[in-house]
């Protein structure tokens, strides 16, 4: 059993002739010596045990540092990726809607022109069926020329005819 401080203190010596038995002050110091040892040695034990905690811990802590810097690093990538996004949305849904505007009017472009074409067609319609009309009239009013009747009936011209050839 390891001597504690008290014991050290409180250790009294016999005294023989010339003092303190010396077998036993050597005794004592033997004990003394070989509890001191083992005290060394634990303390020794124990600060290499410090030692290698603290490295541990330092490499832990650095760890802990690195992984807090990466999970800032990512949150900011994060956050840039979604302000990113967010605007690359926006663009596009401008883009999009510039095109459908675009489209829009070109569709009313196109209505329009066909519409002043279909407009001109019927006009020209109009035009060519009173053309014609007029036309069919006059050809109808020629073949209800009395003059067709008389030449028809005529033996004179076909004499005349006869004649020439």
């Amino acid at each position: 059993m390891p001597l504690t401080p008290l014991d050290i203190h409180n250790k009294e010596f016999t005294r023989g002739l010339r003092g303190y038995d010396q077998d036993e002050v050597n005794d004592f110091l033997d004990q003394v010596i070989k509890d001191f040892e083992i005290v060394i040695r634990e303390k020794k034990e124990l600060q290499r045990q410090v030692e290698d905690l603290q490295e541990k811990l330092q490499h832990f802590n650095n760890i802990e540092e690195t992984l807090n810097k990466s999970i800032l690093i990512a949150q900011q990538t994060a956050e840039e990726l979604k302000g990113n996004a967010t605007k690359e949305a926006h663009l596009i849904v401008r883009e999009a809607e510039k095109n459908a505007d675009r489209i829009i009017n070109e569709a009313l472009e196109k209505a329009r022109r066909i519409e002043i074409e279909v407009e001109e067609l019927k006009k020209q319609g109009k035009v060519f069926r009173t053309r014609l009309k007029m036309l069919v009239e006059a050809q109808l009013e020629l073949v209800e020329n009395n003059d067709w009747d008389k030449l028809l009936q005529s033996d004179e011209i076909t004499e005349q005819i006869q004649e020439s050839d």
